[in-house]
């Protein structure tokens, strides 16, 4: 994905609406009340930040952090914001990642795996239509066959976005299609090779089966593919999340976290411990429905749209 126009920092704002909004009035209730900063107040920090799912190990670090601060008595909430977004982008360092699926070999394999109803299937839509966008010829793989529903609505995007779709009926085996896409990619010289995976967590073993199949088969017709797997997370779900990183991480291996639907939670804040807890950055986040509503992850930007400080520049 593209370096996100400056506009996009608006809408990751106004997408964290919900989070920032719930931090910034519990700010006010602990802060402005023209009182110094006692032990009653940090406590009602910590809490405030556990309960927006910053997770417990970064709200006892952050609030350690006020902590050593000098905020006097006069401390207004926009100082207060400041502070709280410098603490939340540290906890994030160095867990940005670059998604650029035109800078590898050709073709570029990329995986998307992580449960149904995640937005597996909608994220790799719309970094089709961003690849097609740049003159990319892309593949768009239906690797959920057990989902009818799935299939129809990858082929729209893939209709949408000018790239071409490849299926099989229902309840088809996955690794031979993935098998299948690859061979044809090599043949027919295509950019960008987009599988979709199932995501039925109901039946774990049988879904990490499966997907370690659609790598293995995949690598034997090229032996560093896929170049990119990208777990997708829907951050509605809260800490669940992190429980789904634990499981996706630990048995398939990831090279990089979508975060969705941050648009759709008063609890944004679940990125950072699942950030903290994976061993692999977050490279995209998406705040809303559109193609251009997904983009790469910034940690500064994320930190201050969580508390509902405006952009000042990087």
């Amino acid at each position: 994905m593209t370096e996100p126009k400056r506009g996009w920092f608006s809408r990751l704002t106004e997408g964290l609406t919900r989070s920032s909004k719930q931090i910034g009035e519990q700010i006010t209730q602990v802060f402005v009340a023209k009182e110094p900063l006692d032990q009653a107040k940090l406590d009602e920090l910590e809490e405030m930040l556990i309960e927006a799912d910053l997770g417990p190990h970064s709200a006892a670090r952050i609030t350690q952090r006020f902590s050593d601060e000098k905020f006097g008595k006069d401390v207004d909430e926009t100082e207060i914001k400041e502070a709280l977004a410098a603490a939340i982008g540290d906890e994030l360092s160095g867990r940005e990642g670059t998604f650029d699926a035109l800078s590898g070999p050709r073709p570029y394999i990329v995986l998307f795996i992580g449960v149904n109803g995640s937005g597996k299937t909608t994220t790799l839509g719309k970094i089709a239509a961003d690849l097609t966008g740049k003159g990319a010829k892309v593949l768009v793989v239906a690797g959920d066959t057990f989902r009818a529903a799935a299939v129809e609505q990858l082929k729209v995007w893939a209709e949408r976005a000018g790239a071409d779709f490849m299926s099989r009926p229902m309840n088809s085996d996955a690794a031979g299609l993935a098998f299948d896409a690859v061979e044809r990619a090599r043949a027919q010289n295509y950019d960008v090779v987009l599988i979709d995976t199932a995501g039925r967590l109901q039946n774990k073993q049988g879904l990490m089966d499966e997907l370690l199949k659609i790598i293995r088969v995949v690598k034997k017709v090229d032996p560093e593919a896929p170049h990119e797997t990208l777990l997708v997370l829907d951050a509605t779900v809260g800490r669940n999340a992190l429980a789904q990183e634990n499981i996706f991480g630990n048995q398939i291996g990831v090279s990089g976290i979508v975060m969705t639907k941050l648009d759709g939670t008063a609890r944004g804040g679940v990125l950072v411990p699942v950030a903290q807890a994976s061993d692999s950055p977050i490279k995209l986040v998406g705040v809303g429905e559109g193609i251009e509503d997904l983009q790469p992850f910034n940690a500064r930007a994320f930190a201050r749209s969580l508390v509902g400080l405006e952009e000042t520049g990087r």
